[in-house]
């Protein structure tokens, strides 16, 4: 308890919060770094999973490959990342890193909702005469809203952890807090900093659950509608 006391008047110390090496600042790193992350991970393997899971071709092969890559630990991307010419960017190695880090559930997940739509509204799709891209776009997509979501919000969860792995980059983020604690000795810091980035978690968290619950109803007044 003495621990969590004292972690917990860390972060109750003004101080700590002002400042380039704060809280607030950190907390905005950490949070650019994880929109940006999980907007280019969403623009490398949406548009993939929609389009063979339209297709029903090569998903299982892209799914696999992208789940394999879950048993290469991210830290060991990030420094193989930091010998090549990726690292020369400051924030190059973390970036790309992390991306495909998130690759793997949005992937499955959009791949997943895409081949579980009901075949039957597809077929009434094709026989109302639309084209395949009507039809990816205004019944597929839609219905497989909710899957997508869950994609995005694990790989938005995963994200918010596993960017503390920046400040072993030179990054910024709440990372940063946590390292600076090691450097220093402070296990208060170091807590505060875990509890930080489990709090940031668990707000993503219910953030993408409150729009996750929304999602399923808009989609199946949209496939109705369709």
């Amino acid at each position: 308890m003495t621990t969590l006391g004292d972690a917990w008047a860390w972060l109750g110390d003004p101080a700590h919060w002002a400042g380039e090496d704060g809280i607030g600042h950190r907390l905005a790193q950490h949070l650019v770094l994880t929109v940006v992350c999980l907007l280019l991970s969403c623009l490398v393997a949406l548009p993939v999973a929609l389009v063979l899971g339209h297709l029903g071709k090569g998903g299982a092969l892209a799914v696999n490959l992208s789940n394999a890559g879950r048993a290469v630990p991210t830290f060991a991307v990030l420094v193989l990342l930091l010998l090549t010419p990726v690292g020369r960017w400051e924030q190059g190695p973390t970036v790309v890193a992390l991306v495909l880090f998130a690759v793997p559930p949005l992937l499955t997940n959009a791949y997943v909702g895409m081949r579980g739509v009901d075949r039957g509204v597809v077929q009434a799709a094709r026989g109302m005469g639309m084209t395949g891209w009507q039809l990816l776009w205004r019944v597929e997509a839609p219905l497989a809203l909710p899957l997508i979501m869950s994609g995005v919000r694990v790989a938005a969860v995963q994200l918010v952890a596993t960017a503390t792995l920046a400040a072993l980059a030179g990054g910024g983020g709440l990372g940063r807090i946590i390292t600076a604690g090691f450097n220093l000795a402070s296990t208060p810091q170091v807590v505060a900093g875990a509890v930080l980035v489990a709090a940031f978690a668990l707000v993503v968290e219910g953030l993408f659950e409150a729009a996750e619950r929304l999602a399923p109803g808009r989609a199946r007044r949209r496939g109705r509608a369709r």
